[in-house]
Protein backbone atom coordinates (compact mmCIF):
# COMPACT_ATOMS: atom_id res chain seq x y z
CA UNK A 1 0.00 0.00 0.00
CA UNK A 2 1.37 3.39 -1.01
CA UNK A 3 1.94 6.14 1.50
CA UNK A 4 -0.14 9.24 0.82
CA UNK A 5 1.69 12.53 0.25
CA UNK A 6 1.64 15.14 3.00
CA UNK A 7 -0.73 17.51 1.18
CA UNK A 8 -3.08 14.86 -0.24
CA UNK A 9 -6.68 16.01 0.08
CA UNK A 10 -5.83 19.52 1.29
CA UNK A 11 -7.14 22.63 -0.42
CA UNK A 12 -4.91 24.61 -2.74
CA UNK A 13 -3.49 27.80 -1.22
CA UNK A 14 -2.39 30.82 -3.25
CA UNK A 15 1.25 29.84 -2.68
CA UNK A 16 0.49 26.38 -4.11
CA UNK A 17 -1.11 27.98 -7.17
CA UNK A 18 1.96 30.15 -7.74
CA UNK A 19 4.35 27.23 -7.32
CA UNK A 20 2.34 25.10 -9.75
CA UNK A 21 2.32 27.89 -12.35
CA UNK A 22 6.09 28.35 -11.95
CA UNK A 23 6.79 24.62 -12.35
CA UNK A 24 4.53 24.40 -15.42
CA UNK A 25 6.37 27.33 -17.04
CA UNK A 26 9.69 25.58 -16.33
CA UNK A 27 8.34 22.56 -18.25
CA UNK A 28 8.71 20.27 -15.22
CA UNK A 29 7.31 16.73 -15.64
CA UNK A 30 4.06 16.09 -13.78
CA UNK A 31 5.51 13.40 -11.52
CA UNK A 32 8.28 15.74 -10.43
CA UNK A 33 5.73 18.50 -9.77
CA UNK A 34 3.78 16.05 -7.62
CA UNK A 35 6.90 15.12 -5.63
CA UNK A 36 7.93 18.74 -5.10
CA UNK A 37 4.44 19.81 -4.04
CA UNK A 38 3.85 16.63 -2.01
CA UNK A 39 0.63 15.82 -3.84
CA UNK A 40 -0.45 12.98 -6.10
CA UNK A 41 0.06 13.24 -9.88
CA UNK A 42 -3.70 12.82 -10.29
CA UNK A 43 -4.36 15.88 -8.14
CA UNK A 44 -1.85 17.88 -10.20
CA UNK A 45 -3.56 16.81 -13.45
CA UNK A 46 -7.05 17.59 -12.16
CA UNK A 47 -6.15 20.96 -10.65
CA UNK A 48 -4.26 22.08 -13.76
CA UNK A 49 -7.23 21.08 -15.90
CA UNK A 50 -9.63 23.01 -13.63
CA UNK A 51 -7.42 26.08 -14.05
CA UNK A 52 -7.18 25.61 -17.83
CA UNK A 53 -3.42 24.98 -17.76
CA UNK A 54 -1.69 22.45 -19.98
CA UNK A 55 0.91 20.02 -18.62
CA UNK A 56 2.10 18.95 -22.05
CA UNK A 57 5.82 19.46 -22.65
CA UNK A 58 6.50 22.35 -25.00
CA UNK A 59 10.05 21.55 -26.07
CA UNK A 60 9.56 18.13 -27.64
CA UNK A 61 9.15 17.29 -31.27
CA UNK A 62 5.89 15.77 -32.44
CA UNK A 63 6.03 12.02 -32.94
CA UNK A 64 7.23 10.65 -36.29
CA UNK A 65 8.71 13.95 -37.44
CA UNK A 66 12.34 12.90 -37.80
CA UNK A 67 14.14 13.64 -41.00
CA UNK A 68 14.71 10.58 -43.15
CA UNK A 69 18.31 9.81 -43.98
Amino acid sequence: MEKKPKNAGKTWAAADENQLQKLIKENTPTRIIALKMQRTPESIYSHASEQGKSLKPVNQRPYNRRKKK
